[in-house]
């Protein structure tokens, strides 16, 4: 699997901005989860339960609960749909044991590309200031914060990434 990640632009409009950066920490998240094995997927870096095969699950699902479930009201799909979450509040993060290296990348490609083609639809309805469908906390929030949201989501979690890779296998410069 190659990945190419592009630097962010210094000077671009809001849009560009914004889907730069959430491009940029998307790839960012897969080199660091690239070329590795299940086993060192599912590693963790003590004291945390963290993985990287749990992060590129748990990722796979905020893409879609932010840019469909709240985004545009749709309901979880997929392997989303009948998770119980009541059972297993970890769910995504626990059961990525059971997935192989190949199903995580994929699993989170596909999921981009449907985000991706969410957004679009988002974008061409309102742009940055549309609503979402479903309120999150008792409040509506906007396409804007949620991309914000999403670009803050991957930036924490490739920083654990960093750790929990350095721990496996030495690398620090993805």
């Amino acid at each position: 699997m190659t990945i190419e990640r592009t630097e962010t632009p210094a000077v671009a409009d809001e849009v560009t901005m914004l889907r730069s950066f959430l491009d940029y920490f998307r790839d960012t998240l897969r080199l660091q989860a690239a070329g590795l094995d299940a086993g060192q997927l599912a590693t963790r870096h003590e004291p945390s339960t963290m993985t990287l095969g749990g992060m590129l699950k748990h990722l796979t699902f905020v893409e879609q609960w932010w840019f469909e479930v709240v985004l545009h009201g749709r309901e979880p799909h997929g392997i989303w749909a009948d998770v119980d979450w009541d059972a297993d509040g970890d769910w995504d993060w626990n059961s990525a044991v059971d997935d192989t290296p190949e199903q995580l990348h994929a699993m989170l490609g596909r999921q981009i590309a449907s985000s991706e083609a969410a957004l679009e639809e988002a974008l061409a309805d309102g742009g940055l200031d549309r609503l979402a469908e479903r309120a999150r906390r008792g409040k509506q929030v906007s396409l804007r914060w949620i991309m914000v949201h999403l670009v803050e989501e991957y930036a924490r979690h490739c920083g654990h990434a960093d750790l929990i890779r350095e721990s496996i296998d030495g690398a620090t410069e993805l």
